[in-house]
């Protein structure tokens, strides 16, 4: 567990294991719905500043797909895709992710755990060597969660 739980900690577990990890000042079930609702996704899950997500689908079942695009203000776009393989509301998910490219399938296991008046999200994701891992923690993924976690921080506090 982090020490301030409110920033975003991520650690390597495991040689093909990336773990990032925050605590939310909201109700679990909220927290999940964030997470995996089309209709709270695209207010907080945009990375750097001038991104946005003009689509969001969601099929949340079990072998249900779902899919974002991404876009920032010169038109580059970025598309990520996956299958749900399980789910267990307000518990826990697991689901593909596809950056399409030259990026390999991830799995994503994304747990919310309630912890008095917060939800402690714990994503860890699974790459199929640790090349592929030491990629992605090279890419930027740290400060775009981070900024995209403070923006959710600030998206759920406007929910309740």
């Amino acid at each position: 567990m982090p020490t301030d739980t409110h920033q975003l900690e991520i650690t390597t577990p495991s040689e093909t294991e990336i773990a990032l990890e925050r605590a939310f000042d909201a109700p679990r079930e909220l927290v999940f719905a964030a997470f995996t609702d089309a209709a709270h996704l695209p207010r907080w899950l945009t990375g750097p500043e001038g991104w946005t997500m003009p689509v969001c689908e969601i099929d949340l079942r079990e072998g249900g797909a779902w899919r974002v695009l991404f876009r920032n203000g010169d038109g580059e776009e970025m598309e990520i895709t996956g299958v749900f393989k399980e789910i267990t509301p307000p518990e826990k998910v697991v689901q593909t992710e596809r950056w399409g490219g030259d990026w390999p399938e991830t799995l994503q296991t994304t747990t919310f755990a309630q912890d008095g008046e917060r939800t402690i999200v714990t994503q860890t994701l699974l790459y199929p060597s640790t090349e592929a891992r030491d990629k992605a923690l090279a890419s930027g993924m740290k400060e775009g969660t981070s900024v995209s976690y403070d923006r959710l921080a600030e998206y759920l506090a406007s929910q309740g």
